[in-house]
């Protein structure tokens, strides 16, 4: 059995963030809290060893990298960033990543209005025209 079978996806992202034990867990932890404060609905689910959060499909995934985390929303390319959160995959045809090193500073109102956009995106079922 592994050990994934036996744990919820919301132990094993409490897990993560303590096996991290550096500055990213910490960011893991505040960025999650970020992301349920502003959608409490979204369901965690533990997929492709990475945290992903959740609502009428995916809608944001926490990526963790030697130098920085990684928030990857998967319909990034359909969603409105007036605050010009994204700065990576900005090619990607769907998904759009805001990239978070050792000290940034995380606008915190933006993130969680973007996060809510993705979940509204989501719920109308909208697709990228």
């Amino acid at each position: 059995m592994k050990k994934t079978d036996t744990i919820t996806a919301s132990q094993q992202i409490d897990n993560y963030i303590k096996e991290l034990g550096d500055w990213r867990g910490k960011m893991v932890a505040r960025l999650r809290k970020l992301i349920l404060d502003a959608a409490p609905e979204l369901a965690e689910e533990w997929k492709w060893d990475t945290p992903v959060w959740s609502h009428k499909g995916n809608v944001v995934a926490a990526g963790v990298f030697k130098d920085h985390v990684k928030l990857n929303f998967f319909k990034g390319a359909s969603l409105q960033d007036p605050k010009s959160l994204f700065n990576a995959g900005l090619d990607a045809k769907a998904s759009r990543g805001i990239d978070i090193h050792e000290g940034e500073d995380v606008d915190e109102s933006s993130l969680k209005e973007l996060v809510r956009t993705a979940v509204a995106y989501n719920v109308s079922g909208s697709k990228k025209k």
